[in-house]
């Protein structure tokens, strides 16, 4: 705690309530969240809660899931979560919670929260998490929630980003070029860009780019009329005219070589295929979207790819962030593959402890949500012990060096329920320390500890005699 709090400076105009029956825990967010927003208020007794919103309407709740002493289920929380949503405007909802319980959080998101936080929390993904909200949500239209891409699974700040971007981008008819490594999930984003679009009920049709010889180029995507060449019996559409009113991804498109590079720029130019043997070109209606793994400085070399085909399949760029670079939503994809492959292999239900969590999330996952959801499956048939063990998974062991072990401690993965609950690290049980830490360091003298945690003596005996110091 600091020696002193200054005058709130706010840098976001930005009204926030936090909702929680313990004072303590409501007033450490509210003297983190002063500086950095315009008004903070709290409240600890539920019961008020209409009352409170009628003086003030926030722009962003943090909303506690358990007030009931014993309980853990979080139905309160999401019982005020269903209140809150159905104001108008409707603010943003943090759920904050002492037990990280996956289905409970993945359940609060899809009733419209914005994010959850798991106490204690870290004070810069606290904030960060208030600012997102402010900035992206509040006193905003929130009908397009996470459910819209039940497929793009996670809620770092990378991610909210991306789905944001998807639904400013799907109703358009831009052109999409897709940066991804491989299995960062680049098919699903365009299938999500897709069903938000208009073309929707028309068709998605994939085509890996790289698996067409150069030879057989114009005859796969233009298609080819009957006797046009040996072999060719009968009239064939291309794949250009088989995506006639939907959308056609051009998967791994950097894969292509540059002769049919050409040949693609020219179809896309003129908006006409000529089928080989045809006497006349014809019009395609598709919309393309195209992704590559290769880097951005590779497309931009004229010896890999073409520039001004880039520039053609590049009106939007979406980048999807690798997996390592979203740790946080690591657990919650263990948990939803965990919990599938047990159910389609009717396999037992196994938990998975804290440590192995902290591990397979120190893991740099090379080839992203792919190699982890193969790796639950994986785990889910070899495992034979009641816990899932990290050997069951398939990774390189720790002394690699790709497996760092866990520094603080975790929480532990319940796949039964899919329940992450936390170890005895709560915030009474770091302010106790703290408080200890401090009078030793004064050597008893009240004055001087008092002095050194920015409290009053008055307020130093209260929590001496709280935590039995």
């Amino acid at each position: 705690m600091p020696a002193s709090i200054t005058a709130p400076n706010p840098a976001l105009n930005t009204s926030i309530l936090i909702i929680d029956d313990d004072p303590d825990v409501a007033c450490a967010a509210q003297l983190l969240l002063r500086r950095h927003c315009q008004h903070v208020s709290t409240l600890t007794d539920t019961a008020q809660l209409s009352n409170s919103l009628q003086a003030v309407m926030p722009d962003v709740v943090l909303l506690d899931m358990n007030f009931t002493p014993g309980r853990t289920d979080g139905a309160e929380g999401l019982a005020l979560l269903n209140q809150l949503r159905a104001l108008n405007p409707a603010p943003a909802v943090i759920m904050m919670t002492a037990y990280a319980d996956v289905p409970l959080a993945v359940e609060a998101l899809k009733r419209g929260a914005s994010d959850f936080i798991t106490k204690p929390w870290n004070n810069e993904r606290l904030v960060a998490a208030v600012q997102s909200a402010a900035s992206r949500y509040g006193k905003q239209d929130l009908s397009l929630q996470d459910e819209d891409f039940p497929e793009l699974m996670g809620h770092a700040a990378s991610m909210r980003e991306l789905k944001s971007i998807i639904r400013s981008v799907a109703p358009t008819e831009a052109n999409v070029l897709i940066l991804g490594e491989n299995g960062a999930g680049k098919e699903l984003v365009a299938r999500a860009i897709h069903q938000h679009s208009a073309r929707r009920e028309a068709t998605f049709l994939p085509v890996d780019m790289g698996s067409i010889p150069e030879s057989t180029f114009e005859s796969e995507m233009y298609g080819h009329k009957k006797g046009a060449f040996t072999d060719a019996r009968q009239d064939r559409a291309g794949r250009f005219q088989t995506a006639a009113g939907g959308v056609l991804f051009l998967d791994e498109i950097g894969n292509l070589p540059l002769g049919a590079q050409a040949k693609l720029l020219h179809a896309l130019e003129r908006r006409e295929v000529t089928p080989i043997g045809a006497d006349r070109a014809e019009k395609i209606n598709v919309r393309i979207i195209s992704a590559t793994n290769l880097s951005e400085t590779s497309l931009f070399d004229a010896t890999v790819f073409r520039t001004d085909l880039l520039f053609r399949l590049n009106t939007i760029v979406l980048r999807i962030p690798a997996l390592r670079e979203r740790v946080t939503d690591i657990p919650l994809l263990l948990a939803h593959y965990l919990h599938g492959y047990q159910q389609q292999y009717q396999r037992p239900a196994r938990n998975i402890d804290g440590n192995v969590v902290a591990a397979l999330s120190a893991y740099a996952w090379p080839g992203n949500v792919r190699e982890l959801r193969h790796a639950c499956e994986r785990a889910v048939i070899l495992a034979t012990q009641e816990n899932y063990m990290l050997a069951d998974f398939g990774l390189p062991s720790a002394t690699t060096g790709e497996i760092k072990p866990p520094a603080i401690p975790v929480a532990r993965v319940e796949v039964t329920e899919t329940i992450i609950t936390s170890p005895e690290y709560t915030l009474a049980a770091l302010e106790r320390e703290t408080i200890a830490n401090a009078m030793s360091k004064a050597e008893g003298n009240i004055s001087q500890a008092a002095k050194l945690l920015g409290l009053s003596r008055a307020a130093l005996y209260r929590k001496l005699e709280k935590h039995d110091i």
